[in-house]
Parts: structure tokens; sequence; C-alpha cells
């Protein structure tokens, strides 16, 4: 699908890989709307790029619906869903203080893989009743994993449950889809240049990209939009994750 003229919804938006991947569909021509949390960040990207901010929590059905409304009332239906939100936390399933937080627990998965989910619906009941392209495709997703998926280190225990919980979704997401021509990959990124890992000293930052066998360094957001961008465009991309990682495999700590 060419993202020239087509709606796009990237949720986590205002930030970091979010951010990336909107500027670098709008540049393509696409009209996008940044759902976030966070409006303020969001509303400055969106008027850098031309598009929309929505203040919206992934992980509640009644925020994601009306989010969707007013991209709908706003932009039109979305043919193109990027989800970019997520959260990260740091806890042993049994550490120095304890046993883990089964709220912290929950909150990571109701985000990262419930609030996947949610858009993902969302979008779809949407993008079937598009008319289709040329080739009969409606619509795209990509989810946002990460290499936790596979590797996930001491204290990951919650990220690395629900980044595997997305991967676990992306084949049967593109099958249940595939009727309606709409099609499903993920992305599982590896150690990229955040706005978390940005606030560590300098040292640290080429510690952590050293560990990555080639190139040895942090991965840039715009690297990760620009095969978000890929994904959407070549249309035998579907019900894959792509490992984006430099072929690091993560240590357990």
């Amino acid at each position: 699908m060419n993202p020239s003229g087509h709606v796009a919804v990237v949720t986590g938006g205002g930030s970091g890989l979010g951010e990336a991947t909107a500027r670098a569909l709008a540049a393509k021509g696409a009209k996008v709307a940044l759902f976030d949390v966070g409006l303020e960040r969001a509303q400055k990207v969106a008027e850098e790029i031309g598009g929309i901010a929505v203040k919206c929590d992934v992980s509640n059905g009644e925020a994601g619906e009306a989010a969707f409304r007013e991209v709908t009332e706003k932009l039109g239906v979305p043919r193109i869903l990027i989800n970019c939100a997520g959260i990260a936390i740091a806890l042993k399933t049994i550490g120095k203080d304890g046993v883990h937080s089964l709220d912290a627990y929950r909150k990571v998965i109701e985000v990262n893989l419930i609030g996947t989910f949610n858009m993902i619906r969302l979008m779809a009941d949407g993008a079937q009743h598009l008319d289709p392209l040329e080739s009969g495709e409606r619509g795209v997703i990509v989810n946002t994993a990460s290499v936790a998926a596979y590797d996930g280190q001491i204290g990951q225990i919650a990220y690395a449950s629900s980044k595997g919980g997305v991967v676990g979704m992306t084949l049967p997401a593109a099958r249940d889809l595939s009727r309606s021509g709409i099609r499903v990959c993920t992305i599982a990124p590896g150690i990229f240049m955040t706005p978390m890992l940005a606030g560590l000293p300098e040292d640290a930052q080429k510690s952590l990209g050293q560990q990555v066998p080639f190139p040895p360094r942090l991965g840039q957001p715009a690297e990760y939009g620009a095969l978000a961008v890929h994904i959407v465009e070549n249309e035998m991309l579907n019900g894959e994750t792509i490992r984006l990682d430099g072929a690091i495999r993560m240590a357990p700590k």
C-alpha cells in the first residue's frame, strides 16, 4: 500500500519509535493521527507534520473507541495502524524487596498486550468496511514487540511476557483479518535510542551499543520508522515478526 493520501494512526506517537514512524508516514503523504496519553508532546509533533494529536489510553476500550471516532470525523477511516505505545518496568519475580507486584505486572500486560489488541480490533472494525484497493487490500497493521519476547532478561518478566504475547498474536491476527484484506506484522526492536536511553550518560549509551554485533551502536528511531513504512508498502509481508536488532542476543543481565 502506498501510504500517500491514506489515514494512519500511530500510538505512542509523541516520542521515540512512534514519533519517528509518524514523521516517516507523513513524509510519504499519509494523513497521520498520533495517539498518546501525553498530549502536549504529541500535539507538537502533529503540528510539525500536519497531523492531529488525540489523547488515548490504548488499554481502555471506551477511550479507544472515542479516539477512533475522532480520527474518522477529522481525517477519515484509518487504513494504517502502527502500535508503538508501551511501558516497561524492571522487577524480578522474587527480588530483594519481596515478591513482584501483581498490580505492576497487570499494568504492563494491560498497556502492552491488551492495548495492542484493543487498537487492532478497533482499527480493523472500521477498515473492513472500506472499499478495497486495486489488490484487494483494505488495511495494514504493524505492532511493536521487542527482542525481550525471545531473550527476556533478569527483571523483565512482565515486559517479556507482554511482548511475547504481541509476537504470539501476530499470525492469528493476520489469519483472522485476511478475509477483510488487512495485513498484520510485528517489529521486534533491539536496543534503540528511546527517550529513556537518551537520558543515560554518553558512556553508558556507548557501552550498550557495543553489545550489538553490527552495527555496534544503538538503533535509531528513524530506522524503526523506515521498516514500518516498508511493511506498509510491501504487500507480501504478512503474519510475520521481524527482529530489528543488529543481530544482538540479550544476555541474562
